[in-house]
């Protein structure tokens, strides 16, 4: 943690409890993985597996594998993943839609719950829900304090059968329980018609991705250049379309993909490498060969145009050409290459590789480098210890102030007579 104090990040000898919208054991790092982490340095923790938005229909090419993984994840149960922090996947009945079902999941759930805080030496937590489904099962729970984080249009979902109605509805009910209403995206922040709101931006482990591997993985060997390379689960976001079109008009093109993949994608072509999932440790001699960082995802997705991917900052981070689909999230953001049509993706990618500079790498690097999980933790431990004292705590972030530091960086750049310049505008679009 960069020899930062435990107590730098404003609380100690709390409990929290996060009931996750992902897995710990096989799903890239989320924000509740990096801020828990460094919280339960002086604080007691218990990560509680995404519950799900429950099952997909069984006509889903990914039902039993969705399967599979929540019974292998479920083998373990609660484990400690180091001291103060505890992980557990309890098990679950996720069948939603009926609400005897749902009572009788919740009633389940505490009752592990309340297992797990004995063994873990849990008392009078503060409860972080980033899952609505985990509504029945919070309600059950005596806590001190209880955060809501909404980080996804969880509704426009397309994951699961559940009916939009019942998901809306668990939503309501967390933004009532909640002293606080978390959340990690602007769009969802600016449309979210809640009063008691606090926008917490995605962070990056900048120093993780920012610092090149001296060595690169050794399945990528044999693969030639240029590598467009994509980290990240791989499921219905993706435009397989677009990515199966770039493959057969730039055969020289590999593309190589580092992720759990459903089975919805499935692409044949020789230039389309998909590597599988790697741990976090490891990913940064995956992204050492890559020449363009990209994101295809779909476009005209609500699900996906609400997102606030992680993977773009640590793309940023790395300062490697960033080509992405459009996303409110990001298209604002300096030094980021967009696209809407398969041609454009191929100019843009072309350009990179072609035009791209140190400066722009700079810029890149520049607009996330402030912003890192040692940061967003600070902000979260702030904002605990005023709930918990009863101090205001600022619900409304200045995003005019940080768009300005934004340009300036820009400025700078195009002051030096670089091509970013066109790129910054770009992104205003």
């Amino acid at each position: 943690m960069g020899g930062m104090r435990v107590t730098d990040y404003g609380i100690s000898g709390e409990s929290i409890i996060c009931f996750a919208g992902e897995d710990w054991w096989y799903h890239h790092p989320h924000s509740k993985n990096h801020i828990l982490k460094r919280l339960s340095g002086s604080n007691r923790v218990l990560f509680v597996n995404s519950l799900g938005l429950g099952l997909p229909a069984a006509s889903h090419p990914d039902f039993f594998l969705k399967i599979r993984r929540k019974l292998k994840s479920s083998l373990r149960w609660l484990r400690k993943v180091s001291d103060g922090l505890y992980v557990m996947t309890p098990m679950n009945l996720p069948f939603y839609g009926s609400p005897r079902i749902r009572a009788m999941s919740g009633w389940l759930l505490a009752l592990q719950i309340r297992v797990a805080m004995l063994i873990c030496g849990i008392r009078d937590p503060i409860l972080w829900v980033a899952i609505p489904t985990a509504a029945e099962v919070a309600k059950r729970i005596s806590s001190k304090l209880v955060i809501y984080q909404v980080s996804d249009k969880y509704d426009a979902n397309e994951d699961s059968d559940l009916g939009r109605e019942v998901i809306r509805e668990f939503d309501r009910r967390l933004k009532e329980m909640a002293s606080v209403v978390m959340y990690s995206g602007r769009r969802l922040y600016e449309e979210g018609h809640v009063h008691k709101r606090f926008f917490l931006e995605q962070g990056v482990d900048y120093e993780h991705f920012a610092a090149e591997s001296q060595e690169s993985a050794p399945e990528l060997e044999n693969i030639p250049g240029p590598i467009l390379g994509y980290l990240g689960t791989m499921d219905y976001v993706m435009d397989v379309p677009l990515i199966e079109e770039v493959a057969r008009r730039r055969p020289d093109w590999h593309w190589v993909m580092v992720g759990l993949k459903s089975n919805l994608v499935q692409i044949a072509a020789p230039n389309v490498h998909f590597v599988g999932s790697k741990p976090y440790e490891e990913v940064p001699k995956y992204v050492k060969k890559f020449d363009v960082c990209v994101l295809p995802w779909r476009q005209g997705n609500a699900f996906i145009e609400y997102g606030s991917a992680i993977k773009v900052r640590e793309y940023l981070a790395t300062g490697k050409p960033v080509v992405i689909s459009p996303i409110y999230e990001y298209n604002k953001t300096p030094g980021v290459r967009l696209y809407r049509t398969p041609e454009e993706f191929i100019a843009a990618v072309e350009d990179a590789l072609k035009n791209d500079t140190p400066a722009q790498r700079q810029l890149r690097q520049g607009a996330v480098k402030q912003c890192t999980w040692d940061t967003q933790t600070r902000q979260v431990g702030q904002l605990i210890r005023d709930l918990l004292s009863g101090r205001p705590y600022r619900t409304t972030p200045d995003f005019s102030e940080q768009r300005a530091e934004e340009l300036e960086v820009a400025s700078a750049v195009a002051a030096s007579g670089s091509a970013a310049t066109r790129i910054v505008e770009t992104g205003r679009e």
